[in-house]
């Protein structure tokens, strides 16, 4: 418990460094590599300049979420999408079962390429003092983020350099904590292939209503015009006790409301947190909910995400 509080006030007070090595990253490199991902993905690929990245998903026909990733625009018709451990043979499947006459040619890099993700307010500081240029910056834990990527011969180099000016070597709990407190859903933990695109509740961040036709637009366009998204990930606050068990159920006026995905104690909160799936009727900030009275009995609030 110790490192990982040590770990935890550096990345909200200092720099925290977690090694991200493990997740999936595709390129996509060629004259058509833009508009390929355009029409695949929820999010204006076309438009996005070089150097830039956005947060998209993959979905199916009718809007299941096959992948939450990240595609970066590296250099002129060179783009990388990174995703979450786990996620790169599928992704790089998907992708080229659609590959069809456009011209762009796809590589899996995740065994090649080391990512280094640094966290916190001191990091743009650190990494200027090591005349460090970042791949890019982020606040995906509601943190100043920075990422870095290297051959993975270079890794453990580049991290004891980081290590030497100050960060903190940080672990995957801390992450968890870190990353659901920013309301941050995972793939496989938050995320399947059960679950509709505009349920995860990153509409601002990860989709476009304006780019034009993509892979699964109209199960999600009808969705938003009809209001029929039936579930949508919430925050709910747990005055005390023990973080809620995946699949937790959620109760309010004795139905069953939602399953928990993610929970975890904030440290900056003070008390348990969770994300969960909620239905129609149970979002309002405030709204009371029971934690499963047959195993527990706890009270919990439902919240926005972030947690505030």
């Amino acid at each position: 418990m110790a490192e990982m509080t040590t770990a935890y006030y550096a990345a909200t007070e200092g720099v925290a460094l977690f090694d991200l090595s493990d997740y999936g990253k595709i390129e996509v490199a060629g004259p058509d590599a833009r508009i390929f991902l355009h029409n695949l993905c929820t999010q204006d690929v076309k438009a996005l300049p070089v150097r830039a990245t956005c947060e998209a998903f993959l979905t199916t026909t009718k809007a299941r979420v096959l992948a939450h990733v990240w595609i970066t625009h590296r250099e002129t018709n060179v783009l990388w999408l990174d995703m979450v451990a786990g996620q790169s043979k599928k992704v790089f499947d998907h992708l080229n079962h659609y590959l069809i006459s456009e011209k762009a040619d796809l590589a899996d890099r995740t065994a090649e390429f080391a990512l280094l993700r640094l966290v916190g307010p001191k990091t743009a500081a650190l990494l200027s003092s090591l005349a460090i240029t970042p791949a890019r910056r982020h606040r995906l834990l509601g943190l100043d983020g920075i990422d870095l990527l290297c051959p993975r011969a270079e890794a453990a180099s580049l991290g004891q350099r980081l290590i030497d000016a100050g960060a903190v070597r940080a672990d995957r709990a801390t992450y968890q904590i870190l990353r659901i407190e920013a309301g941050l859903p995972e793939y496989g933990i938050d995320i399947d292939e059960n679950r509709l695109a505009m349920e995860v509740n990153r509409t601002a961040q990860a989709i476009c209503y304006t780019k034009g036709c993509f892979l699964g637009q109209e199960t999600i366009v009808m969705a938003r015009d009809r209001g029929q998204v039936n579930r949508l990930l919430m925050g709910v606050k747990i005055a005390d006790g023990a973080p809620l068990a995946p699949g937790t159920k959620l109760i309010r006026a004795d139905d069953d409301v939602g399953p928990v995905t993610s929970s975890t104690f904030s440290p900056r909160l003070g008390q348990v947190v969770a994300l969960a799936y909620l239905r129609r009727g149970s979002w309002d900030a405030g709204t009371e909910v029971a934690i499963d009275p047959a195993s527990d009995g706890r009270r919990g609030v439902v919240c926005g995400l972030p947690f505030g």
